[in-house]
Formats: C-alpha cells, sequence, structure tokens
C-alpha cells in the first residue's frame, strides 16, 4: 500500500511534534514536510507533493484560509484538512467555501484524526451534517441575502435531478443513501455528483452543501418543498 503523503502547516512548534509523533505509528502515513505558516505551503507542495494537507486556520503573516484558497486554485492541489480549536468559525467556513474538504478540532482524539486523513485522501469529505449545520447557523447574517440570490442563480445550471441529488448532499447522505432515496443506482448517484462538481466549478461535496444550504434548499426541503 502507498502511504498517504501528508503536509503539516501550524505555526505552533508543539502541535506539529505532536501531530509528527501520533502519525508516525501508522504505516499509511508519512509526513513529508512541515510549515510553521502560510506562506510557506505552496513552495513545500512544489517539493514534497502531499495527498493531504494539514492546515491551521490561524497563523500571524498568511493564515489557513488564504494558503487553501491559493492550493485550490492549482491543477494538482492536494486535499485540505483545516485544524482549528473552535467548530463554529466564520474562517472555517470561508475555508470550506474556498475549497478545504473538512475540518478537525485539535483537541480531536488521535485515531479520529488518522481517520479523517485517510477518508479525506480517499476523496470523501470530512464533515457531519451537524456541524456543518453549526457553522451555517453561525455564518448566517446580512450576507444571507446576497448569498441566497447568487447561490440560486448558480444553481439554475443543473437540471430537475441533479438539483435533488445536491440537496442530498447537502442533508449529508451517503451516495448509498441518496440512491436508495431517490430510486437510482449508487453509479448514477456518483455521475450526478461528478456533473454537479463540473457543472458549478467546486472542488468536493462540501462545497456543494454549502451551496445548497446558501440557496435556502435545505431549508425547503425541510418543509417538503423542492
Amino acid at each position: 500500500m502507498t502511504a498517504i503523503r501528508v503536509l503539516l502547516v501550524d505555526d505552533d512548534p508543539l502541535v506539529r511534534a505532536g501531530l509528527t509523533f501520533m502519525m508516525g505509528g501508522a504505516d499509511d502515513i508519512e509526513i513529508v514536510g512541515e510549515a510553521a505558516d502560510g506562506g510557506e505551503v505552496e513552495g513545500l507542495v512544489e517539493r514534497t507533493r502531499p495527498d493531504v494537507v494539514l492546515m491551521d486556520i490561524r497563523m500571524p503573516f498568511v493564515d489557513g484560509l488564504t494558503a487553501t484558497r491559493r492550493l485550490r486554485e492549482r491543477e494538482d492541489a492536494p486535499q485540505v484538512v483545516v485544524l482549528t480549536t473552535f467548530h463554529a468559525d466564520e474562517q472555517v467556513l470561508r475555508a470550506l467555501r474556498a475549497g478545504a474538504a473538512g475540518f478537525v478540532l485539535k483537541d480531536t482524539p488521535p485515531a479520529e484524526i488518522l481517520d479523517a486523513v485517510r477518508r479525506v485522501a480517499a476523496g470523501d469529505p470530512v464533515l457531519s451534517p451537524t456541524v456543518t449545520r453549526q457553522l451555517m447557523d453561525h455564518a448566517a447574517g446580512t450576507a444571507a441575502d446576497t448569498r441566497r440570490a447568487h447561490a440560486r442563480v448558480r444553481l439554475t445550471a443543473l437540471g430537475e435531478r441533479e438539483r435533488e441529488v445536491a440537496v442530498a448532499v447537502g442533508r449529508g447522505l451517503s451516495n448509498a443513501d441518496i440512491a436508495a432515496e431517490l430510486f437510482m443506482s449508487v453509479a448514477t448517484v456518483k455521475a450526478h455528483v461528478s456533473r454537479i462538481l463540473a457543472k458549478l466549478d467546486l472542488n468536493n461535496r462540501v462545497q456543494i452543501a454549502l451551496l445548497a444550504y446558501d440557496a435556502g434548499l435545505l431549508e425547503e426541503g425541510e418543509h417538503g418543498g423542492h
């Protein structure tokens, strides 16, 4: 098995040391580099070619949000998992909108952090529906109407079936659950998700969920609408 290549980005050397020690015992994970600031990330990614970047959100010079946005603009972008202290954080939500595949709290048990790295490397976002809603509720405010109008315009690019799949992704359903609910095969669900990502120029399922939420589709679903 090829080891998952991980780059650690955190301005606290104790956090980096702790993560290195924790991951050092996993046969399927290899730490290929460390950075103390987001400004170092692009150069390190060029040299080390990580599969996953564990990215601190708050750093003194170039923060994790900016570094994530820069990385996700690359054609060969690695997956990004945000490291944070607080789950209900506007900065975390902005990082997810920028293309991060999820986040983990710094006090998350080691086994769960390892699982998060493995899942993201396999293409699965690391974000529970409950935490997604907490983040979204935290970020709701004066810009909500503007985001809703913009999101609804973007979603006009989707067909009816793709729109249904997007709402189901926003609700946190797995491909198998979506297939059962919408009476289609898992392969068809995967094809719809791929088309949604391509049509809307999105990076991952987290961004589909955020867009569906911004458009108000999840609220409509709760009240029986489409």
